[in-house]
């Protein structure tokens, strides 16, 4: 087996559960040391950390995949590892929706698999984990039976490891074009054109933390997507349900979403720059008993933080005032780099400026299908917040 050894300053890092080891962090490496090998990872004192692949052309040289010295990285192994992660959904409750594998949270670094029903989407965004495409296939063949599986390899980060960007058929071809039921509601989901793998199921728990705020309210969503949010607050009982959102592929849908679960007499969709529009109607006076905001990340770098606390900011003046005195504002942040005392003190002093007072009604993360590691800061990436503004 081929070695590398971490430097010293480094190790306790690793040791303490952090499955990535970054270039300038290893200290030599043993054996004929191959892109997207498994290699075994020792301290600098030589004693063993843990096996994971292997790529030189990446800033992080080795992610971690087990900590057992016993564990032999082969088919077995992927096939026991998403059963693993396929029996914990089933213990929370996600049965029909859920992200069965969440990468580096279920140990499977840079492994996104999604499950639809009897659909599943897959991404593997680093060279290590898509030499085992095969078996990862394989075992969710062996697993579930599905009706099909997808690859959504249409991502820029594949290219940092040497990759191609592609997506396609992973099965016999079928209907990319689905439908799922989510809290007694159905979605189209487009897995083969839609945003990441079609449709965001880390919102599925947040989606019913609406349902008390919206009973016979006037309702503005921003930043709609395919509409989910909109349509269960007419589910909800909501009165009315504007949703606004930029891309018109994504207003088309959401139009069909709400058309779908018997709707559009109360959800109406429009293409709209929601900066914009939102700013314009604080200044004519318009008012909402509910304004809803799930925006997209604002960053992805570290280098331009200030933009993503500055796009947070204004959103959220925007739609604070136009909330009705009274009403409630329900916003997200699902960058990890604004992390959930940033994202407060962010809401915080966009109601100072609005001269509004808030009261926290909900204060929680993505669902539960997206574990969080302590560990790992990239793993805990949503927020999303009910306030009342008064």
């Amino acid at each position: 087996m081929n070695k590398v050894y971490l430097k010293r300053k480094i190790s306790p890092r690793v040791a303490n559960g952090h499955p990535w080891i970054f270039g300038n962090e290893i200290e030599k490496t043993h054996g004929d040391c191959k892109a997207a090998d498994i290699v075994e990872v020792y301290s600098h004192d030589n004693k063993f950390m843990g096996s994971g692949y292997y790529n030189p052309q990446s800033q992080i040289m080795v992610r971690l995949l087990s900590r057992k010295k016993s564990d032999v990285i082969n088919d077995r192994f992927f096939f026991d590892k998403i059963n693993y992660c396929w029996e914990y959904r089933k213990r929370l409750g996600y049965t029909e929706n859920c992200r069965l594998v969440f990468g580096e949270a279920d140990s499977l670094p840079q492994l996104i698999i999604d499950k639809f029903n009897d659909y599943f989407v897959i991404q593997t965004l680093a060279l290590g984990i898509d030499v085992w495409k095969p078996a990862i296939v394989n075992a969710i063949q062996k697993i579930f039976s599905p009706k099909g599986i997808y690859e959504r390899n249409d991502v820029p980060v594949r290219e940092l490891e040497g990759l191609p960007q592609q997506k396609g058929f992973l099965s016999v071809p079928f209907d990319t074009k689905i439908i799922i039921n989510e809290n007694g509601l159905k979605f189209h989901v487009d897995v083969e054109n839609g945003q990441k793998t079609g449709y965001f199921l880390d919102q599925q728990d947040n989606r019913r933390a609406i349902q008390h705020i919206v009973k016979g309210a006037d309702v503005l969503g921003a930043f709609t997507y395919t509409g989910t949010f909109e349509i269960h607050a007419a589910h909800y009982g909501a009165k009315s349900v504007l949703g606004l959102d930029i891309s018109e592929q994504a207003v088309k849908q959401a139009n069909e979403n709400a058309k779908l679960n018997g709707m559009e007499g109360i959800c109406r969709f429009e293409t709209a720059n929601a900066f914009d529009v939102l700013k314009q109607w604080g200044k004519e006076g318009k008012s909402y008993d509910v304004v809803m905001l799930d925006p997209p990340a604002f960053t992805k770098s570290r280098a331009t933080i200030q933009k993503a606390i500055t796009g947070y900011k204004e959103i959220n003046l925007r739609g604070m005032k136009l909330v009705k005195p009274g009403g409630f504002l329900v916003t997200s942040s699902c960058t990890n780099l604004v992390q959930a005392d940033l994202f407060l003190q962010i809401i915080e002093m966009a109601a100072r400026d609005a001269r509004r007072k808030l009261r926290q009604v909900v204060f929680q993360t993505q669902s539960a299908d997206h574990p969080i590691i302590m560990a790992m800061e990239n793993t805990h990436y949503l927020k999303f917040l009910i306030v009342q503004v008064e």
